[in-house]
């Protein structure tokens, strides 16, 4: 059997962490700055991590040698 292609895509939006889980960028701190508060600005900077339920299809579909 051949090996299984990474989505491209998924590669650049995700990442594993040592333990699995599956982190990304938040969105909504690209433009358009002025309206949102210094705390929300604050908080969009540090990564989120995905819900396990995605996160079982993102590493199993996209990200299978993640």
């Amino acid at each position: 059997m051949s090996k299984m292609k990474t989505k491209k895509s998924a590669a650049k939006r995700f990442s594993l962490t040592g333990t699995g889980k599956v982190k990304y960028k938040k969105m909504n701190l690209r433009h358009i700055l002025t309206k949102r508060s210094p705390k929300r600005k604050r908080q969009l900077r540090s990564a989120g991590i995905l819900a396990e339920a995605d996160a079982a299809r993102v590493r199993k579909q996209m990200l299978p040698y993640g």
